[in-house]
């Protein structure tokens, strides 16, 4: 396959699927969102990329393990330690060391905020601090593949915008970025987005690609329809319908509602 991913990749756990044949490729310089509720495989995917998981059918394509950058959920820092000491750990695991380790550091402490917090340990910092230490931890050796677990889930919003601008500049330098999200506006920014529902791919392309693929469409209501097609949306409400959209309405206003009607629409 062309760059970076997986093809027909099954991984079975437990005697069931946790993902069920699913294909993703991410190139150099792109971004590719994968997103879904709790159990619908993001992680063992992405783990699976990151060689931590092995196949139980298809295959994986990615580099060299030391040149694969990846930030698991709600870790990939090392509590005890400050956060220069964080710094230097992983600068030994991948041998840098000097001039180029000083640009480096100064480089990523300066794009995450943390220039003047580097004798802190990471225990001490706010939640949206260490997720951008473990985004740089992720980003030291420069990596051609970054896998990213739900990076900014839990932060700040200043801390989400912070980390989703150091994602786009990861992907703007050459690394192929993979990334699980549960925020979906996220999403509609990534080049491609994958969505995964109990192992199996729902809907995958670019952003418009997804909201052109919804089966039938979805229309705003101030009361509630059917309970198996409705869910509400601040103070209104979404109504799924299995036919396809009158002639010039639109299917589905963002991907948050597509990855809705598309789970619908699965189990109808």
């Amino acid at each position: 396959m062309a760059g970076w991913g997986a093809r027909g990749l099954t991984i079975e756990r437990g005697g069931r699927a946790a993902v069920a044949d699913v294909t993703l490729t991410v190139e150099p310089g792109q971004i590719v969102a994968v997103v879904g509720g709790d159990g619908a495989g993001k992680t063992t995917l992405l783990r699976a990329l990151a060689g931590a998981i092995a196949p139980t059918s298809g295959e994986v394509a990615a580099p060299a393990l030391d040149r694969i950058g990846f930030m698991p959920t709600a870790a990939g820092v090392w509590r005890d330690l400050s956060v220069d000491e964080n710094i230097a750990f992983v600068a030994a695991a991948h041998a840098l060391s000097g001039e180029a380790l000083r640009e480096r550091r100064a480089a990523l402490l300066a794009g995450a905020g943390l220039e003047h917090a580097t004798d802190r340990l990471a225990r001490n910092l706010s939640g949206g601090m260490r997720q951008k230490l473990a985004f740089s931890l992720a980003m030291l050796h420069r990596p051609e593949l970054l896998i990213l677990d739900e990076p900014s889930t839990g932060v700040d919003p200043v801390s989400r915008v912070d980390l989703w601008r150091m994602v786009s500049l990861a992907a703007s330098q050459g690394a192929a970025v993979v990334m699980a999200t549960t925020y979906l506006d996220e999403a509609e920014r990534a080049h491609r987005v994958l969505v995964l529902d109990a192992g199996e791919l729902l809907l995958e392309g670019t952003p418009a690609d997804v909201l052109a693929s919804v089966p039938g469409h979805v229309v705003e209501s101030e009361t509630p329809g059917d309970p198996a097609r409705t869910w509400r949306r601040g103070r209104r409400y979404r109504v799924w319908s299995p036919e396809e959209p009158p002639q010039g309405s639109v299917r589905v206003a963002d991907i948050e509602d597509a990855v809705v009607a598309a789970a619908i629409a699965k189990g109808a």
